[in-house]
Parts: C-alpha cells; sequence; structure tokens
C-alpha cells in the first residue's frame, strides 16, 4: 500500500503506486516508501505474471465488487504476447448519460494516434511493464485512461478490447450524474488538448 498525507487525485495516486511497484518487480523486495507517496483511492493497481517473465499489471476501479473475478482475461491477453495494453469492455450498459462525454473521449483517441475505441474510459485495464512505463506518468482526473490509451499507441503498443461481464456503480441521468460527466468531458479536453 503507498499513501499520501494529502489527497492528490487518482492520476497521481495511481503514477505513484505504480512506479513503487515497477520498483518492487525490478528489485523482488517492497519498495522504500517515504515521501512522495500516494493516496490509496477508488482505483485497485496489482501485479501478475509468473516470476522470469515481464509482469502484467491490472488496473481496475474499486466498485467492480464480486465482479473483479473476471479480470483474469485481461492479464492473459498481456501475459501471453497478444497486445501490451487490454481493456475491459462491459458486456452491459450501465447507467450513463446521453453518450457525449464517451463519445468525446472515443473521437479525441481516434484523432490523436488512429484508434477507435469501444471502451475509451474504462479503468478495467491491464499492462505489461514495457506499456507501462511508456505510459507515466498518467493524466490527472478523469482523462487518465484515455490519455494511458494514447500515450500507449503512440508508444507503438498493441491495444485488445476485451468483453467482459463486469459490473460496477454507474452514475445516472440525475443532476449530479450530468455533473460528473461535466467534469469528466472537462478533463477529456484538456487530455486532448494536452497530446498534440
Amino acid at each position: 500500500m503507498v499513501r499520501s498525507e494529502r489527497v492528490i487525485g487518482k492520476g497521481a495516486a495511481m503514477t505513484a503506486t505504480l512506479r513503487e511497484a515497477l520498483l518492487e518487480s525490478r528489485t523482488g523486495a517492497a519498495g522504500a516508501g517515504g515521501a512522495g507517496r500516494a493516496r490509496e483511492g477508488a482505483a485497485g493497481a496489482g501485479r501478475s505474471g509468473p516470476r522470469g517473465r515481464e509482469p502484467v499489471f491490472v488496473l481496475c476501479d474499486g466498485d467492480l465488487a464480486e465482479s473483479a473475478r473476471e479480470l483474469g482475461p485481461l492479464a492473459a491477453a498481456v501475459s501471453s504476447g497478444e497486445c501490451e495494453l487490454a481493456v475491459a469492455v462491459f458486456v452491459r450498459r450501465l447507467g450513463g448519460g446521453f453518450g457525449l462525454a464517451v463519445g468525446f473521449a472515443r473521437w479525441a483517441i481516434h484523432a490523436r494516434c488512429g484508434l477507435w475505441s469501444s471502451a475509451p474510459i474504462s479503468g478495467q485495464r491491464a499492462l505489461s511493464e514495457r506499456a507501462l512505463r511508456d505510459t507515466l506518468p498518467f493524466a490527472d482526473g478523469y482523462g487518465m485512461e484515455m490519455a494511458m490509451t494514447i500515450d500507449a499507441v503512440r508508444a507503438g503498443h498493441r491495444v485488445k478490447e476485451i468483453e467482459l461481464d463486469l459490473s460496477h456503480r454507474a452514475s445516472t441521468r440525475t443532476p449530479a450524474g450530468f455533473a460528473h460527466r461535466a467534469r469528466q468531458l472537462l478533463d477529456f479536453v484538456r487530455v486532448y488538448l494536452s497530446r498534440r
């Protein structure tokens, strides 16, 4: 676990956590810790893979509950060499608004790296060590996954989307849900502008 004395946001927290995991995978021991540690947030990061092979790093949102056990195919796709970045596509669409924020993210990824993505903002991902190194540091805010995809493709990594039977707490068509999607869209625009 990696901690911070202050809230630093999802992108910074995941960057610090995964840099620590990279250090651990390189040395084979728990990282040294100390200053600059990140706050553990709603997302989890784990490493999988047999010793002697490049590790696979699995990222997921904290609200997957029991369905998190379905993430194995993501790690398997990376471990087998099919891709360097595997992204989960939810079999069933849950909640959401009218698709403006997700549609913009899909278009922005294509405009910046040429990839059309079915799940441009899915937080359920597996990365090879090389892909992880090439995508750090992560973008701040809700644009983390969108930026990760752009950066991975630009670095020459293959992306594979895999349908999985996952469930999570989705936002709905309420004032709070629309406010959430507006914040997402703002972060997506920031990523788009920062990756010219």
